[in-house]
């Protein structure tokens, strides 16, 4: 069974919880709850421990050296930013009450079976542990559709997580197109990865943003995206290490409707007019009397042109016409037919 949104028209859009939270749980279902009004279809949690993801150690290789969480050690960043698992049953409920499918990205085997006594509709792979190919196939194996991130993989980290879901039994996959920085340059999205990725994996496509504006979610979905990823936060002021590149509720909702029109906007390939456009033809061009043309005088570029509006006859007739004598009298402002010369 495929994803819910490969056979639904509308971009699946999910609101990423992240570290948003501020340590408090009220918080939390209250961004759950502030994501449903925005029009998301879904709540994303991150489901780790600063132990789970690494160590508690200062020296140089856990110390982040630039960016937006220069100074800091991963243990220390981790600890602030991580969702307490004891807040996952509640948050899931919260999520199913208001009508938002919830889910998580598990970092590590534990929070795989942990997760699972949530039932959860999907599972998420972090850009990060793209090469972790034991917890990509440990995942994989729980038959729940995989969305994965791609944000700092090279083409062969991609194809060996591909290959390892496919492996395990796992054909459910939709990646997404990702820039690992935060906030991300909108020069550096390269969203024309995004039909590329579909074309060349078989599988569909999103957009995890980590810009700061809503232009790189719209132009996804022009370009096939099926997913959008957006960190959400109720309130800047909360901070946090998520903040300055999250949305708040109404960026969040401007955001859905720019997706929901560029959708609209999309629409399918046709050349059927609607009606609108057919009664519009009449102020097509078509060919007219330009001038008062006597029975047997001859047309000329003079007394026929293509004009606007489109009652005459087609402008393809003007060189068959052009030469021909008139059969009749003419009156300027008539639209011309081919029983004015045949």
């Amino acid at each position: 069974m495929k994803f819910d949104f490969v056979n639904n028209n509308s971009t699946f859009i999910i609101a990423e919880l992240s570290a948003n939270h501020g340590h408090n749980i009220k918080i939390a279902i209250e961004t759950i709850r502030a994501a449903k009004r925005a029009g998301a279809d879904s709540i994303k949690l991150q489901t780790y421990t600063a132990d789970t993801l690494t160590i508690d150690c200062n020296n140089e290789y856990f110390a982040i050296s630039e960016g937006l969480w220069k100074g800091r050690t991963l243990y220390n960043l981790y600890k602030e930013a991580y969702t307490p698992w004891e807040w996952h049953e509640e948050l899931f409920q919260v999520a199913a009450q208001e009508g938002l499918l919830c889910f998580s990205t598990p970092f590590d085997k534990t929070a795989v079976d942990f997760l699972e006594q949530f039932n959860p509709p999907y599972y998420k792979i972090a850009s990060f542990e793209i090469q972790d190919i034991p917890l990509i196939e440990y995942t994989a194996s729980k038959g729940r559709p995989m969305i994965i991130s791609t944000g700092i993989a090279e083409l062969e980290d991609i194809e060996l997580a591909v290959q390892t879901c496919r492996n395990a039994g796992n054909d459910n996959i939709t990646l997404l197109k990702c820039t690992s920085s935060y906030p991300a340059p909108i020069e550096e999205a390269n969203l024309l990865t995004l039909p590329d990725l579909k074309k060349r994996f078989g599988v569909e496509v999103g957009l995890s943003d980590h810009t700061t504006g809503i232009v790189a979610p719209v132009v996804a979905v022009a370009l096939g995206a099926k997913v959008i990823e957006k960190h959400f936060i109720l309130d800047k002021s909360i901070g946090g290490p998520d903040a300055s590149f999250s949305l708040d509720e109404k960026e969040f909702t401007a955001m859905v409707a720019a997706v929901r029109q560029a959708e609209k906007a999309l629409g399918k390939p046709t050349y059927e007019l609607t009606e609108k456009a057919k009664d519009n033809r009449k102020f097509s061009r078509s060919l007219f009397a330009v001038k008062d043309i006597k029975a047997g005088e001859l047309f000329t570029e003079e007394n026929v042109r293509s004009i606007r509006p489109g009652y005459g006859l087609h402008p393809r007739y003007l060189k068959e016409v052009i030469g021909k004598k008139a059969k009749v009298d003419i009156v300027v402002g008539t639209p011309l037919e081919l029983n004015h010369w045949k």
